[in-house]
């Protein structure tokens, strides 16, 4: 039987050939659903929030400035996680933020970013050296959840990315995302990064993945405890479990080979599994026309080279509603 190691090895081979028929992804193509962060407004609520809020079973206060201030970690439940680092609760003024405000103290992490808890302290802190020197970018780059990364990477400690490693690889990703197959979905907009619904009615899914708050104000005042739900279109996950579980026929490379049986990952190689589609989408379309590089790159390019939005569709949702 061959080694995990000689499977890889294979696989990088094969990725490399098939790269050269990848298809090229221009910003003006990169699906609104999935990138929101570069068309959306601040929250409507902003405007409107009271000065001190409060959340049901939490004895924290946070003041609206609190909220926003990305140098601010909102720690409504302090007991569902470790003691964070210093670089996880307040950053480094001026250019290294807070790696909980965006991430949430617990690191589940939201649409417009990532869940980082759960991953490597070895994958963590690769990730960060590909933003540092530039082998990390973004199909979109004006979206600040990648901007901001970039620019951090260049001023934070390799001390300080080693300790927020260590910290978010100290526990397990939880059930965040609740998918659900549909014909029609609530009318969405982007805004605050993220889509939020817009007003009632509903419309086609299409081929899209419309990943919207559970509770849209608790996710706004930056909840570590609300989720989301992922609306996919009928059907697609049973295709998406094809393509994950063996390739589609060989559509692509069966995700089980290098990520394991259970999709959690082993070693440098993440856990997709119970993960953002949102996020996911944008990481394919990345290795796709080349934005993401990196150790595992020219592997990955081969292997999502082939996939249309419909594919990537399922992939992501497929992932989404697996136990993380």
């Amino acid at each position: 039987m061959r080694t995990r190691h000689t499977a890889l090895l294979a696989l990088t081979l094969i990725a490399a050939a098939s790269f050269a028929q990848a298809p090229a992804t221009s910003q003006e193509k990169l699906p609104l659903w999935a990138y929101p962060g570069h068309f959306s407004p601040a929250p409507s609520s902003a405007a409107t929030r009271a000065e001190v809020e409060h959340l049901s079973g939490s004895k924290a206060t946070y003041t609206k400035g609190e909220i926003g201030d990305l140098f601010v970690v909102p720690d409504w439940y302090p007991d569902i996680h470790p003691p964070m680092p210093d670089i996880v609760a307040h950053g480094r003024k001026p250019d290294v933020y807070a790696c909980g405000h965006c991430h949430l103290p617990n690191g589940q992490g939201r649409p417009e970013n990532a869940s980082v808890t759960g991953l490597s302290a070895e994958y963590i802190v690769q990730q960060m050296a590909d933003f540092k020197s530039g082998l990390r970018m973004g199909s979109d780059p004006d979206m600040l959840s990648v901007t901001n990364m970039v620019k951090l990477s260049k001023s934070i400690s390799d001390e300080d990315v080693k300790a927020a490693a260590a910290y978010f690889s100290s526990f397990k990703l939880k059930p965040w995302i609740r998918v659900v197959e549909v014909e029609q979905v609530p009318k969405t907009k982007p805004e605050g990064g993220m889509m939020v619904e817009d007003g009632g009615g509903k419309e086609p899914i299409g081929d899209r993945v419309i990943e919207v708050s559970e509770n849209l104000e608790h996710t706004e005042l930056r909840d570590p405890t609300s989720g989301f739900i992922a609306y996919v279109p009928k059907g697609s996950l049973a295709k998406g479990k094809d393509l994950v579980m063996t390739g589609g026929s060989g559509k692509t490379m069966a995700c089980t080979m290098c990520h394991g049986p259970n999709l959690k990952g082993t070693g440098n190689i993440p856990s997709i599994a119970g993960r953002s589609p949102s996020q996911m989408t944008r990481q394919i379309i990345d290795f796709q026309n080349g934005s993401r590089n990196g150790s595992m790159a020219p592997m990955m390019k081969g292997v999502v080279s082939k996939l249309t939005i419909e594919d990537i569709v399922a992939i992501t949702g497929y992932l989404a509603s697996q136990e993380p």
